[in-house]
């Protein structure tokens, strides 16, 4: 059975910093390309970071220089660091493994004023 499972969401306020994490179960990650994406109330959902199994990442413009996606295979977990909040980052955030595209459950994350 795989599983991804994020965790690190929560509240903070604006400019602060927050790392989520996704951590699978059943599926080896080194192979596979690895996405997050978030969904906002109302809002379409939204690619925000990927990574290759090389390592090579991309970002969407409304992030890019405020989050950084990594992983670390050995524990066969994704991370995404978000520093510098703004209030419209305020979403559900889901990481998914675009190879397989199997989907973690999703973590909320809330940027306040």
């Amino acid at each position: 059975q795989v599983q991804l499972v994020e965790s690190g969401g929560g509240s903070v306020q604006a400019g602060g910093s927050l790392r989520l994490s996704c951590a699978a179960s059943g599926i080896r990650l080194s192979a596979s390309r690895m996405a997050w994406y978030r969904q906002a109330p109302g809002k379409q959902r939204e690619l925000v970071a990927t990574i290759t199994s090389s390592g090579v990442t991309d970002y969407a413009a409304s992030v890019k220089g405020r989050f950084t996606i990594s992983r670390d295979n050995t524990k066969n977990t994704v991370y995404l660091q978000m520093n510098s909040l703004k209030p419209e980052d305020t979403a559900v955030y889901r990481c998914r493994t675009e190879t397989a595209g199997y989907w973690g459950q999703g973590t909320q994350v809330t940027v306040s004023t």
